[in-house]
């Protein structure tokens, strides 16, 4: 239990970062909807699904490889060195050809006058990756209190540029023409701005990192990198197939839609909406960063498999307590994504989808460690590579039809079968015992929960969001009737007692 406990604790500290950014980048939202048309904002999200792609890329699964290589190896450094160097080289050699080829590249993606925007977020990703490794090796040396200090620190400097360019300047030049700030100013980017903050966030990120990067030090073994790459390239496919799953649908939704609508406009309330499930995302990003180091770790340990049952019980109840908590209280959480008359709010009807669909994928991570521990990388590439084609089929099949909500139907579905398929194998290979009875009367009873507060409508405040808090407070009494004991187990002042 002090194992979990361990975990638990680290992934707040690694989490703390990830949650903050990203609430903070939900709360840039509404000042994007109010201050951009919803075609702009549709822009946006249309770029960043490409940079998503380029971001898998250009780490190469050497992330993952580290960790493995590194943890079992008599010397760590060479394994950084190896990492680092190879990184480096490959990100500076994009950065070139994005540089020569940008106008070109602009006009391939539709947008020929913003060949800038490509540089910027070409530049962006490129320092993205080399710092992956840095990154990698706190998370390693389990020192959260760094990581989550750096994290902040390229967090705070993104969300303070956007909100000095894209709400203060405007504003403040709108009343004071002759303000200096005209000299940091020019309406014309628009929101390029968005991408610039990310790009002097990342550049200064670099920066902090270089005082214990050692480069003096640095040692390239050709050898290592070569066994490095072979373990690393499933985990590749891995990546871009789940970045087929979680953003071709923003690069497919302006080609395919057709209901008569601006499809960047359409594209634009996908997006937003897409935001409403970002406590899901938060939960799954913050869990990963301390449970992949964590897995290799103490998988060696004898009570190893009990230790992953458990913590996929606990990750399941949490992911529902999201789920429920964000559907019950939608009416508040929707205020972020602009008012009713701006059109965003139509979009709704894909939350749920994508809050369960991110669900999954959490699942899908956490359980995905039998194939990471058994040296059988190939398999994720394998399941990942199932999800972007369903990810796809149904993308191009019903988009036409459906519109943006085949992309959400498409995104849930990809996930449940994937996750299904690993288990199976899962099974086969690493054997857990995972609580299959208890995990899913906890789905069974937050679904139901879900189905009756959907379908009983309350007139007044406080009959309304008093009878959605009672049946929140019924689902965590059922996990309390499921879990006391090992809940009382984990509370403070309680004897640790190993499992």
């Amino acid at each position: 239990m002090s194992a979990l406990k361990k975990l638990a604790g680290d992934t707040m500290i690694y989490g703390v970062p990830s949650i903050v950014g990203r609430f903070l980048n939900l709360l840039l939202t509404p000042i994007y909807t109010w201050t951009f048309l919803p075609g702009e904002y549709g822009i946006l999200g249309n770029l960043l699904a490409y940079v998503a792609f380029f971001q898998v890329l250009l780490t190469y699964g050497m992330e993952t490889s580290y960790f493995r290589f590194a943890s079992k190896s008599d010397k760590p450094n060479e394994v950084f060195g190896t990492s680092l160097i190879s990184l480096t080289a490959t990100s500076v050699f994009f950065v070139l050809i994005i540089s020569l080829f940008s106008r070109r590249i602009s006009g391939w993606v539709g947008y020929p006058d913003q060949h800038l925007y490509v540089v910027w977020m070409g530049i962006t990703v490129a320092l993205d990756a080399i710092t992956a490794i840095p990154f990698a090796k706190l998370r390693l040396q389990e020192r959260p209190i760094k990581f989550a200090f750096l994290k902040m620190i390229n967090i705070g400097i993104n969300i303070v540029l956007n909100l000095f360019w894209i709400l203060l300047c405007p504003r403040v030049l709108a009343h004071h023409p002759e303000s200096f700030l005209r000299f940091f100013y020019n309406p014309q980017i628009g929101i390029g701005y968005a991408f610039l903050s990310y790009l002097i966030a990342s550049v200064v990120t670099l920066l902090l990192f270089i005082p214990d990067l050692g480069i003096k030090k640095l040692v390239f073994r050709k050898e290592k990198l070569k066994e490095m790459m072979k373990y690393g390239w499933p985990i590749l496919v891995v990546g871009i197939a789940g970045m087929v799953t979680l953003n071709i649908d923003k690069i497919m939704i302006p080609e395919l839609i057709n209901n008569g609508k601006d499809p960047m406009y359409e594209l634009g309330v996908y997006t937003a909406n897409g935001k409403l499930a970002i406590l899901m995302t938060l939960f799954i990003q913050a869990f990963r960063f301390s449970f992949e180091p964590f897995l290799f770790s103490h998988y060696k340990n004898e009570a190893s498999k009990k230790i992953y049952s458990v913590i996929m019980n606990y990750f399941v109840i949490f992911g529902l307590l999201i789920f429920i908590g964000v559907l019950f209280y939608i009416d508040i959480f929707k205020y972020f994504i602009g008012s009713k008359e701006s059109g965003y709010h139509e979009g709704m009807r894909i939350v749920p989808w994508m809050l369960m669909g991110n669900l999954f994928l959490g699942i899908f991570y956490t359980q995905s460690l039998w194939y990471k521990l058994t040296d059988q990388t190939h398999y994720g590439a394998i399941f990942s590579i199932v999800g972007g084609i369903i990810t796809l089929l149904i993308n191009i099949l019903f988009i036409p039809i459906l519109g943006y909500m085949a992309s959400a139907i498409a995104f849930f579905v990809s996930t449940l079968v994937t996750t299904l398929i690993s288990y199976y194998y899962g099974q086969k290979h690493f054997p857990i015992q995972y609580d299959l009875k208890k995990i899913g009367s906890y789905f069974v009873v937050a679904i139901a929960l879900y189905i009756i507060e959907m379908n009983i409508h309350l007139s007044g405040l406080v009959l309304k969001y008093g009878f959605k808090t009672i049946l929140f407070s019924l689902f965590l009494l059922f996990i309390w009737y499921n879990e006391k004991s090992d809940l009382k187990r984990l509370l403070p002042k309680r004897l640790d007692v190993d499992i």
